[in-house]
């Protein structure tokens, strides 16, 4: 009998978890076609929050609160998370609805963009987050700034005209010198450098999630990356994200500069299999 309620009961969260899926689709799809990089109010968890670019919305929601990809356990009610690229929020508000306790350093150098992701957590009133309007580097200083307009926005060596700004950069490293639960990168291209800067301190860290970006025409950093983290105690799991090239050997699909994205999950041993 007990075999049988489990069974009904596992049959029943899975057809919810197909309708939601299929609802939040519906709600999304409006935002796929709002006109890209402007303003627009959505609610989310019943706050009124601003969108910067409503298919890039539409995305991190699934990707964030539908896929949960950012879902880790934790022994404490407040782990201390660090959020490389934060965005407009969407990651931190997911942290914190995760870990109401937990305690937050987020990093978004757009100065415009910051703005939002300022204005957004604010409507929360989350308490223990300290968000920072620079780019994590290897090095403190200052750095060219591709403004894209959404999530895309990266470290950039030449200026394009319109699309730049000068952004304070700070050294990671400076943030990771005790025990972090769980840290996330997704910093467009420049992952590899920061990593390599702040190898000395990765085992201080628990879990580390990475945004893998491949830049066109430049020597490709994932063996390199996998390396550090081989190196320093970690396991991983690689899943396919973003761009596909369906045909690689006859043509490499790329988007925006880059030709791969992987989403990288770091690990120690103590994942069950």
């Amino acid at each position: 009998m007990k075999n049988i309620i489990s069974i009904l009961s596992s049959f029943y969260w899975k057809v919810c978890k197909r309708i939601q899926s299929y609802w939040i689709s519906i709600v999304l799809t409006p935002f796929v076609f709002l006109p890209r990089y402007r303003h627009f109010p959505a609610f989310l968890l019943g706050k009124r929050i601003t969108i910067v670019d409503g298919a890039s919305y539409a995305y991190l929601y699934k990707e964030l609160f539908l896929k949960e990809i950012y879902k880790f356990s934790s022994l404490k009610r407040d782990p201390y998370i660090i959020d490389c690229g934060a965005y407009i929020g969407l990651s931190v508000i997911y942290f914190k609805f995760l870990f109401p306790q937990s305690k937050i350093v987020a990093f978004e150098p757009d100065p415009n963009i910051f703005h939002v992701l300022s204005s957004n957590l604010h409507q929360f009133n989350f308490k223990y987050i300290q968000i920072h309007n620079v780019a994590v580097w290897n090095k403190d200083g200052k750095a060219l700034f591709f403004h894209e307009g959404a999530d895309a926005g990266r470290i950039i060596n030449e200026t394009i005209p319109n699309k730049t700004v000068s952004v304070s950069t700070v050294r990671l490293r400076k943030f990771i010198d005790k025990h972090v639960d769980l840290l996330k990168i997704d910093i467009e291209g420049s992952e590899y450098e920061v990593l390599y800067d702040c190898k000395e301190y990765l085992h201080n860290i628990d879990k580390i999630f990475i945004e893998y970006h491949s830049k066109k025409y430049m020597p490709q950093q994932l063996g390199n990356i996998l390396q550090i983290l081989k190196n320093t105690g970690f396991r991983y799991y690689i899943d396919r994200v973003g761009i596909m090239s369906t045909h690689p050997f006859i043509h490499i699909s790329s988007y925006d500069d880059f030709d791969n994205q992987l989403n990288i999950f770091a690990y120690r041993n103590d994942i069950p299999s």
